[in-house]
């Protein structure tokens, strides 16, 4: 059986994580999202029919979006997937609410990105595909920019895409929008589903999205500033950071585990002052030191903490000690044996850092409780 033109990252043995694309694009869509999600997840993202590197005569006219999800299935089956994870945009988005309606049992959870429990009725859709069985794709590719973006924003790869595609293949899927309307079923989703609005997307504002959120139980809405249609592509890292609060992974459970530590009025100062700037950094705290460092049970916590205070005492970075002295304390360990490990510096990293650093831990113990060790 020919299947969909696919491409695999991440680690075999992570949880699977299907993306699925919007009309007119290829998996490109995912280029900004997909290599950071692979560090958590074996991704896989697929093209529709007739789409970047997808044979055309996997879809035919008259076809439906519960086709496209028994491709996206067929997919999974041959790469020995049987549940999974899903995101997808637009047109990919209804084949995952399709899957989460008729195919509950393969989706662990879902993620809809400005898509729509139904697409403004079947005839604009018939109309758009009698166009482009009529004269091609050209015509309709140069406005892609105007439904896909917000003004003077662009990527010519995905234009491209929509270009490219094949004119046949496109018509059908446009068939498939055409009699996509999920609307009296959106009460049977059971799975775990985010809801991501771009407030400025005109092909499924965010009123759509509201429908399927009031409409699914316990389910999840995030409307994004400043996004378009394709918000993968427009707002990658809003995109992800969404995503990665609703798939789980280390970036969660990091910031649950740095909370722990640090305690919440020091970790909410540190996001109060994030700045765009600032926030791919403060992710990478989340996902790699709190999340993937701190949760190996191969130390205890106490253990860190001591390790922690060694090594910020030999670089130096006495404020970093402040708050990890705090943060000992919170984890239960005594005045003394903080000074026990101070002490064990002053062998191995010198008196004077040692000395140092017995300085910046008798304050903060004196104002933690009074105590100067």
């Amino acid at each position: 059986m020919t299947l969909l033109n696919h491409r695999t990252e991440g680690p075999a043995s992570a949880p699977p994580l299907l993306l699925g694309p919007s009309l007119g694009t290829s998996y490109a869509l995912w280029d900004k999202v997909a290599p950071e999600l692979s560090i958590t997840h074996r991704v896989v993202r697929w093209d529709l029919p007739g789409h970047g590197g997808s044979a055309a005569g996997l879809i035919e006219a008259g076809a439906t979006v519960g086709d496209l999800a028994d491709l996206v299935l067929a997919l999974a089956d041959s790469l020995g997937v049987e549940r999974f994870a899903y995101a997808g945009v637009s047109l990919g988005g209804a084949v995952g609410l399709h899957l989460a309606v008729h195919r509950p049992e393969r989706l662990s959870s879902l993620a809809v990105i400005c898509s729509s429990a139904h697409f403004n009725g079947a005839k604009p859709w018939e109309e758009r595909a009698a166009l482009v069985r009529r004269e091609g794709l050209a015509g309709l590719a140069e406005g892609a920019d105007a439904r896909w973006f917000t003004p003077g924003f662009t990527v010519p790869e995905l234009v491209r895409d929509h270009r490219d595609a094949d004119p046949d293949a496109y018509a059908a899927c446009c068939d498939a929008l055409a009699a996509f309307d999920l609307r009296d079923r959106l009460s049977e989703i059971a799975v775990p589903t985010l809801l991501v609005a771009g407030r400025e997307d005109p092909a499924t504002p965010p009123a759509h999205l509201r429908e399927i959120a009031d409409a699914v139980p316990d389910s999840t809405l995030v409307e994004l500033p400043g996004a378009s249609h394709l918000a993968p592509a427009q707002c990658p890292e809003a995109v992800l950071t969404a995503l990665r609060a609703h798939f789980g992974g280390p970036a969660g459970r990091g910031m649950e585990v740095r909370r722990e530590v640090l305690g919440d009025t020091h970790v909410d100062r540190a996001q109060s002052k994030q700045t765009p700037f600032t926030a791919r950094f403060q992710d990478f705290i989340s996902r790699y030191a709190w999340g993937e460092i701190w949760t190996d049970p191969t130390l205890s916590r106490r253990e860190r903490s001591m390790i922690t205070l060694t090594a910020l005492v030999a670089h130096g970075h006495y404020d970093e000690l402040a708050m990890h002295v705090r943060a000992t304390r919170r984890g239960g360990l005594t005045p003394e044996e903080i000074g026990a490990v101070l002490l064990q510096t002053a062998v191995y990293c010198g008196v004077p850092a040692a000395n140092s650093a017995f300085a910046t831990a008798q304050r903060v113990l004196a104002e933690e409780d009074g105590t100067a060790g």
